[in-house]
């Protein structure tokens, strides 16, 4: 069986990581069913929103306790090899061209948190929990710190990394890192919001959005970075799309990429 569960619905696609039995936690075949997935996803061009979810109580427990077991025994060359995938799945994810979704509805631990920090908006039902809890086993979020850092703020990467406390999602959304809170009924309904947000917007225009922001964040405003927006934005403008959009706007329309309905 495979260890995800894809569903497509018309311009939306939905993973779900599928092991409720271990907590949705990852091993080697997880991280590749990942890197697969999300590549080919990124490559369609039809494809407007994904949502990354997991089936059960848990969105990820982080690593296979097997997994684990089988990597006390691995060499450094080993460990080095293993850690490159799940580095590589993550960045996979992470510089997908389409926005993702994340649906956090259980537990999120260690490399769990590294999957929803790659999302581009987290809605999380208010039972769930957070915990970078790598450091209670001797080891460190490594692979995951990147997005980790980026999403939840340094200064709380830094409680957490060290303490390997848990937080509520009450709590990560007052850190900024999950961007809405409902509870657990109200969970798919926030998540449809979303997505139908997202795709109402220029399909281009949406996957230049999320590249804009990956490109300009803590990137120092140069005349450089000036002249590479303005090209950009010049870009958009003259291409069909962006004529489109803003005549539709001028003459009181739909754009062409709304259903008329």
């Amino acid at each position: 069986m495979s260890s995800l569960d894809i569903q497509r619905q018309g311009p939306v696609a939905k993973v779900f990581l599928n092991r409720p039995d271990v907590r949705n936690a990852f091993n080697d075949e997880v991280i590749a069913e990942l890197s697969a997935a999300f590549a080919e996803l990124g490559a369609d061009t039809t494809l407007r929103a994904i949502v990354l979810g997991g089936h059960g109580k848990a969105f990820c427990a982080g690593a296979d306790l097997s997994w684990m077991r089988a990597m006390a025994d691995y060499s450094w060359e080993q460990n080095r090899a293993d850690a490159q995938a799940l580095a590589d799945m993550l960045w996979t994810l992470y510089n997908c061209p389409v926005p993702v979704v994340g649906r956090i509805q259980g537990d999120c631990y260690a490399g769990g948190v590294g999957l929803a920090a790659v999302c581009d908006v987290l809605v999380a039902a208010d039972v769930a929990t957070f915990c970078l809890s790598e450091a209670k086993l001797g080891l460190l979020p490594g692979t995951i710190s990147p997005y980790v850092i980026r999403a939840l703020g340094e200064q709380a990467s830094r409680r957490y990394f060290v303490t390997a406390e848990r937080f509520n999602a009450a709590q990560a959304h007052a850190l900024g890192f999950v961007h809405a809170l409902c509870s657990s009924d109200e969970l798919d309904a926030k998540v449809d919001e979303i997505v139908t947000a997202i795709v109402d917007n220029g399909p281009m225009a949406t996957r230049a959005c999320k590249r804009l922001v990956q490109d300009m964040a803590g990137v120092p405003i140069t005349p450089e970075l000036r002249q590479e927006t303005a090209r950009r934005i010049a870009d958009i403008r003259a291409s069909d799309e962006g004529r489109e959009g803003v005549q539709s706007f001028l003459n009181k329309r739909k754009p062409s990429w709304l259903p008329d309905a």
